[in-house]
Parts: structure tokens; sequence; C-alpha cells
């Protein structure tokens, strides 16, 4: 599958410009405020992602400890690195991250790293859920 297949949850360190360029590319994004996760914990922000069969887009690693150490189920994070940089900077990692077009399969992490003017991408696969925690979609 493909970035672009996927609905997005954004956690709340995802700038508001972000996400309106998400929208703006055709991603089926829902914000954290909309979800009404404000203030929420990574877990509940993760599990409600996983319920609805959404991928998490951050700035925070935490979600992928939840996803590999403690083995959350999970259907994809996307995170984006440096965290706490201006949205410009995040847009133009992003527009190598969507121009890469890499293939994904569930579950997964995807890293993309921005430095200077190189994005470096690393995919994860992650363990698959059981039958009982399967997304819906």
């Amino acid at each position: 599958m493909k970035l672009r297949e996927f609905s997005l949850l954004t956690d709340q360190n995802i700038h508001t410009v972000v996400v309106a360029f998400l929208r703006g590319e055709g991603f089926r994004v829902v914000d954290i405020g909309q979800a009404g996760l404000s203030g929420a914990t990574d877990a509940a922000i993760l599990a409600r992602a996983h319920v609805e069969g959404r991928v998490v887009f951050t700035h925070d690693a935490d979600f992928g400890t939840l996803a590999i150490a403690q083995g959350s189920p999970v259907v994809g994070i996307v995170y984006l690195r440096p965290g706490h940089v201006g949205p410009q900077s995040t847009i133009e990692t992003l527009k190598h991250l969507l121009a890469a077009d890499p293939d994904l399969s569930l579950p997964f992490l995807l890293v993309a790293k921005r430095t200077a003017d190189r994005v470096n991408i690393r995919i994860r696969p992650l363990s698959p859920p059981t039958d009982a925690e399967e997304p819906t979609t």
C-alpha cells in the first residue's frame, strides 16, 4: 500500500500548517483536537488510531516505543525527525517522502529524518495484531 491510501491521525506536535498541507495533498486527516484527544496519553492516541484504522503522524519517538517494546497494536506510525522545527521544514520532509512513495505493509513504522536538504527514510515492519485486535476500516 502507499501512504496516500491511509487515513491519518496527527499528533498534537504536528503543526496546523502541516495538517493543512496533508489535506491539500488529498489525505484524510483527523488531528488530535478534532478527535477529542487533546492531552491524551500516547497509548490512548495509538489505541484510537488503531481502532479507526489510522496511521499516526508524529514528531514523538514514544509511539515507536509503544509499538515495538510494548507491542501495542498499530496500523502504522510516521515519525518525522527532527521535531520542534518550523512547519515548512516538516512540509519539505513530507514532499521528499511523498516523492519517494514507498510501499508499506501493515503494520509499519516509517521514520523520515531530515538533515539539511537530505531525507533518509527507514521503514520497519512491526508485528501484526492478533485477530481480536484487527483495526476497523
